[in-house]
């Protein structure tokens, strides 16, 4: 209590108490692959902030670029402004060794990546390294996004996972459904960590200036990023063109989409008048999943990487009922700006999300343990996949639309 001494009007600040909780970076990219100059910063983790950097740190002398420079480029073309970026150097692997870790397991300590890429490494191992990073209890704050083979004769093949230790697109064995060029796909990942798209695109090499052929996973985590910047994580990132990309290796049709798009395969597609774009929204995880769609997986990433970073100061505080009343308070302030961004669904914030954290979430065993818990529920908007038009012929327009009137 202050000591005031003359009469007047005195006026102090008093804190409020609310902490407030902000959103965590969604688009911050990592990748692994070769550079032009195939030994430039070997099994090394460097981050990138444009196109220039990488061009004085991974090109040289190099003539041509790589899958992975041309990613970059896409990337940073697309709307990225950030990303990582693993060299393994010439046939390097994803994952390296214990005593020699490379590729991805570079990544494991670096807590802001959000989405995972590895251009042009399609072979079922491949598939499971990248898979493993992205669903590890430590790491499932990220996306895979995968890429199919070059040359891909029969698109059914893209729904049947191949056996890890078949390289995708052998023709060893054509008897075998799990292996060979009988499955080309990625396997399912039940919590929807990997994201799958079809066909490669053709782009000019930055470095060369040749058109080239180039796995797409690079300019669509561009694409990811730009559509966080200018819509929200919450938006799908499709029905969205690709900077860059001047044409498709093939050309997919309404049919062969028909056939992808269930087994989570993302499409690529040209239209006429309209050019190349993004035409699928789904991760690899089983259809029935609440998890199908990438923005609410990616949705999902946000909010518990957000909360669990704005209430690391609830640690070694008093587990009592003013401590869940603090927690229920700053999370539901911060979801309750999630729901006016447009990201969950519902009138009201009642509607769209719930906050629980008492004595019935926390009984005696629980606070015994050491333990807060809180339990939330959100309501995710999902994109409007399937826009259905139902027509009608009236033998009298106006009098109808009267009538609903």
């Amino acid at each position: 209590m202050a000591n005031y001494l003359a009469p007047g009007v005195y006026v102090q600040e008093v804190p409020s108490g609310v902490r407030s909780i902000g959103q965590v970076s969604t688009s911050i990219a990592g990748f692994v692959g070769t550079s032009p100059d195939a030994e430039a910063h070997k099994d090394e983790v460097r981050v990138l902030d444009n196109w220039t950097q990488f061009v004085d740190q991974y090109v040289g002398k190099a003539s041509e670029g790589t899958a992975l420079s041309n990613a970059v480029f896409g990337f940073f073309s697309n709307g990225g402004s950030r990303c990582y970026v693993v060299n393994v150097g010439a046939n390097g692997s994803l994952t390296g060794t214990a005593a020699k870790p490379t590729g991805l397991t570079l990544f494991e300590a670096i807590d802001d990546i959000s989405m995972v890429a590895a251009p042009g490494f399609v072979t079922a191992d491949d598939y499971a390294a990248i898979q493993a990073h992205v669903e590890h209890p430590l790491r499932q704050d990220r996306l895979g996004i995968l890429d199919t083979p070059e040359v891909v004769d029969d698109v059914g093949a893209l729904t049947r996972a191949a056996t890890s230790g078949i390289p995708a697109g052998d023709k060893t064995d054509k008897t075998d459904k799990g292996t060979g060029e009988d499955a080309l796909g990625a396997p399912q990942s039940p919590g929807g960590y990997t994201a799958l798209y079809f066909p490669w695109i053709v782009m000019t090499d930055p470095v060369s200036g040749k058109k080239v052929t180039q796995p797409p996973s690079g300019h669509i985590a561009g694409v990811w990023a730009r559509v966080d910047a200018n819509r929200g994580v919450h938006k799908a990132p499709a029905n969205e063109p690709i900077a860059g990309a001047t044409d498709l290796v093939r050309r997919v049709s309404r049919g062969e989409q028909e056939v992808l798009n269930p087994a989570g395969v993302n499409c690529i597609r040209y239209f006429p008048g309209e050019g190349i774009r993004i035409w699928g929204a789904r991760t690899k995880a089983p259809e029935a999943s609440e998890y199908r769609y990438i923005n609410v997986r990616r949705l999902t990433n946000m909010i518990k990487e957000s909360v669990a970073d704005g209430t690391r100061w609830v640690v070694f505080e008093p587990n009592d009922h003013t401590l869940w009343r603090s927690i229920r308070r700053d999370i539901g302030a911060f979801l309750t700006n999630v729901w006016r961004d447009g990201a969950l669904l519902g009138t009201t914030p009642q509607q769209a999300f719930f906050v629980k954290c008492d004595e019935e979430t926390n009984p005696p065993e629980v606070r015994d343990a050491g333990q807060v818990v809180t339990l939330i529920g959100i309501a995710p908007v999902k994109p409007a996949e399937f826009v259905v038009f139902k027509l009608m012929q009236s033998a009298d327009a106006t009098e109808t639309e009267s009538a609903g009137a």
